[in-house]
């Protein structure tokens, strides 16, 4: 009866209580993992979420685009795709570029304002060709970028924006105004996403013009 009613021994306790740490420790790494993998979860969710945003905003530029005339409609130098769009009741200047900004390149877009007489549009389309890259009016898109290509769908095939300046059409209305490059019929946009950026990979993505 006295063995029976010693209690525990110091051994005993301590043997309790590392078993014990240990299961806390199990336990926290699980809740730690879970919490980990739910953060990563939601990262991955929030880039794919704006990726799509951003395309969107591309393709609707493209999709608004309007042959005023006065500046090209659209345009791309091999740094920049600028695009002559409709923006309520007026046209809009917009730039697309990519920039090494920090640690990788960034996907800026840049929005004029939106005019409503020829010398305005000029204005703001020449204010788009001496864009820096650190304008307030410059939107960081889309970071995590290592580069893009830009290719124009004209007469069946799919050719670099860059190699299509040959094709013309006369400015229709405008006497003495030289010829300009035809609009292209569709636009694909290819990018490719730096390592560790959350994005894997290269995107393609075609968008028709004016549609």
């Amino acid at each position: 009866m006295a063995r029976a009613s010693r209690g525990f021994t110091l051994v005993e306790v301590l043997v309790a209580l590392m078993v014990m740490a240990v299961m806390a420790t199990m336990a926290w790494q699980g809740v730690e993992g879970i919490v980990r993998a739910r953060s990563a979860s939601q990262d991955s969710l929030e880039r794919t979420l704006r990726l799509d945003a951003v395309v969107a905003q591309w393709q609707r530029d493209l999709a608004e685009i309007q042959d005023s005339l006065a500046v090209p409609a659209f345009g791309f130098d091999g740094a920049t795709v600028r695009i002559t769009r409709r923006s309520g009741d007026g046209l809009q200047v917009v730039a697309w570029s990519l920039r090494r900004l920090g640690d990788d390149s960034t996907w800026l877009r840049w929005a004029g304002p939106t005019v409503r007489t020829q010398r305005a549009l000029q204005e703001s389309w020449l204010g788009s060709l001496q864009l820096l890259g650190n304008e307030p009016a410059q939107l960081r898109a889309l970071s995590g970028l290592t580069q893009w290509q830009v290719y124009c769908y004209r007469d069946g095939a799919w050719t670099n924006c860059q190699s299509t300046g040959d094709v013309a059409v006369p400015a229709v209305g405008a006497s003495g105004v030289a010829a300009r490059e035809a609009l292209p019929e569709g636009v694909r946009l290819v990018l490719e996403f730096a390592p560790g950026s959350g994005l894997s990979g290269q995107l393609t993505r075609d968008s028709l013009v004016g549609q």
